[in-house]
């Protein structure tokens, strides 16, 4: 089994993702029915987004020291197969468009017991500057090898 634990065939359905971050569902996220609630899956998509960064060497708190902002703009998640309490999951960016001057970052949760895709997301990232939208240099040069 590869190393993330996904298994061959999931692999390929995921289309190799950009980057692949390893998390488990906390209690606490869960709702009355013992689901986790609808809004943790945009935490977990955000927690990945930030880790990305990291890999790309960005650092989202220096970037705002320097007047940087990566601000959501728009969110779209289809619930597909709800995670549980205890479960752990891989959170993906599948991979990243550029669009105008906006990112979008499509991304996964795939729970790993069975391999099964809980959520897909769409989620619309703009770039502000000093508190003004601009283009997004500095984004361009660190994601220049994942944009498709």
């Amino acid at each position: 089994m590869p190393e993330n634990g996904l298994k061959q065939g999931k692999l390929n359905k995921v289309a190799d993702p950009v980057f692949v971050h390893t998390m488990k569902v906390r209690d606490y996220e869960c709702d009355t029915q013992g689901h986790v609630n609808n809004a943790n899956y945009q935490h977990y998509f955000e927690v990945t987004r930030h880790e990305f960064l990291e890999k790309v060497g960005l650092n989202f708190h220096q970037l705002h020291l320097q007047g940087i902002d990566a601000v959501v703009s728009k969110v779209e998640i289809r619930y597909k197969v709800p995670l549980i309490g205890m479960d752990t999951f891989l959170c993906t960016v599948t991979h990243i468009e550029r669009v105008n001057v906006k990112y979008i970052f499509h991304q996964e949760i795939i729970r790993l017991s069975d391999n099964a895709t809980c959520a897909k997301a769409k989620i619309e990232v703009v770039n502000l500057v000093n508190g003004k939208l601009s283009k997004p240099d500095v984004f361009d040069e660190a994601f220049k090898e994942y944009i498709r």
